[in-house]
């Protein structure tokens, strides 16, 4: 299996790269477009500033190149907020996969959630063999609105699409690569799409 990771300079890689090693998976990291074309699943990582992430998308067009793709591609963190309409955070016109807005969570609430939480409603084979109220592990302050494409909640001050999917697109809020064995089976569900 040829797994891509697309390296734009806004992701965390290497954990990534060892959970998958840790499936028996080695994953390519590369911008180059011909090689995440012809992969046969992408992972768009992120970690960082919305804004930022989207001006480095631009520069290597790759931000013309993610929309067409036709293999599973999983947005990790930023890289699904990245998928999604619109980000509050820098004001930021994203990829536009996803039908909903990226919002900054409430000056109330300690940001950003950092730590584990518990996503529910699961809805989608990337969830095979994960319980309801599983726990994954997040860092962000800001949240995906739920939408008809949510395939996972989560809740922190109110509830939020903590995964979502469009075709042949998957989002996930939480850090697969991080989250334990659970985290360790969503990315195996996701190599068998």
């Amino acid at each position: 299996m040829k797994l891509v990771i697309i390296d734009y300079g806004a992701g965390n890689i290497k954990s990534l790269q060892f959970a998958f090693q840790r499936l028996g998976v080695e994953a390519i990291l590369s911008k180059d477009p011909e090689i995440i074309k012809n992969a046969d699943k992408v992972i768009f990582p992120g970690v960082g500033e919305a804004s930022s992430a989207m001006q480095k998308l631009r520069e290597t067009e790759l931000d013309r190149l993610i929309p067409n793709l036709n293999q599973p591609v999983l947005g990790i963190c930023l890289g699904m907020q990245l998928l999604c309409n619109y980000s509050e955070e820098g004001q930021t016109e994203g990829l536009k996969i996803f039908d909903c807005d990226v919002r900054k969570f409430n000056d109330g609430l300690k940001v950003p959630q950092m730590g584990w939480n518990t996503i529910w409603d699961l809805k989608s084979p990337l969830f095979k063999g994960i319980t309801e109220n599983e726990y994954m592990y997040l860092v962000h302050s800001f949240y995906a609105e739920l939408n008809q494409q949510a395939i996972a909640k989560c809740s922190y001050g109110l509830d939020y699409a903590s995964a979502l999917q469009k075709d042949n697109f998957y989002g996930v809020q939480f850090h697969p690569e991080k989250s334990s064995k659970a985290g360790s089976s969503i990315l195996k569900n996701f190599l068998e799409l």
